[in-house]
């Protein structure tokens, strides 16, 4: 069957369907599909249209290049969308709408993972009921090398999946894990050699595609039903901790030393 190619209103994101199973690629290579804002955007429009389109069973998510999944949000935008928290709020906002619409949509979403997945990148395919990598994958929350505060949501969804010392030891190092690491941990569900990985993540989605659609709807309900967050506090206390991140020096520093590819100085300010 030939593929059936969508329109997500920006040319960073390409999708196409075939044999029930939706092709989401992030297209922004030069930047190591780094995602920008009318991408983030795209991403939620996207969610949306797979959910409505009955010929779609599964989605899966890759990127570019076959070197990066997504190097994190473009930095590149940082200075004029996201230099304060109040731009913060806005940026989050948009984010996070996207995270949420890939996380509840109703069909299985699979993330195929080569070379770097960092930060942003990291969140997205979190997103993904499964993740599969190729050996030569690299993960990192890069945060504290950036001055950035990280959302609640982003930290209890790793907690989750990798325990909360893991998840310490990820957000405090800023280092980054290699596949197998990743796999022991169960960050990753598979890793595959690079030549394998394609062939593998299609196998699976056939095989997903082609069990009860309604079964599946049921599963995937269930465990979000299990994983929903509780109504706490704890998104204003996490907020206000990363709203003054946002409004800090050490913010600032951060974005200048990244562009201008130097260690950062940081004061605590």
């Amino acid at each position: 069957m030939t593929a059936r190619q969508l329109e997500l209103g920006t040319p960073k994101l390409c999708a196409s369907v075939q044999d029930h199973v939706a092709w989401l690629m992030l297209n922004n290579p030069e930047r190591r599909n780094a995602v920008s804002m009318d991408m983030w955007r795209g991403l939620a429009g996207a969610a949306d249209a797979f959910d409505k389109d009955d010929d779609v069973r599964v989605v899966v998510i890759h990127g570019a290049g076959g070197k990066s999944f997504a190097a994190g949000a473009d930095i590149s935008e940082f200075e004029n969308h996201r230099a304060n928290a109040q731009q913060k709020e806005g940026y989050s906002e948009l984010v996070s709408g996207a995270l949420l619409a890939l996380t509840r949509m109703k069909k299985p979403l699979i993330a195929m993972i080569q070379g770097y997945c960092i930060g942003g990148g990291l969140a997205l395919a979190l997103t993904a009921d499964l993740r599969f990598a190729n050996a030569a994958s690299r993960f990192a929350i890069p945060a504290a090398k950036l001055g950035i505060g990280y959302e609640y949501e982003g930290v209890a969804t790793l907690a989750r999946l990798i325990g909360p010392s893991s998840t310490r030891d990820m957000l405090f190092s800023a280092r980054l894990l290699h596949a197998d690491e990743a796999l022991r941990l169960g960050l990753v569900n598979f890793v595959d050699e690079d030549e394998q990985l394609e062939a593998h993540v299609r196998e699976y989605a056939a095989g997903v595609a082609a069990n009860a659609p309604l079964t599946i709807h049921a599963a995937k309900a269930a465990v979000l039903m299990f994983e929903r967050y509780s109504g706490t506090d704890a998104d204003r206390i996490v907020g206000a901790l990363t709203a003054r991140c946002h409004d800090s020096q050490d913010y600032k520093e951060g974005r200048t030393a990244f562009m201008e590819k130097r260690k950062p100085g940081f004061t605590g300010k």
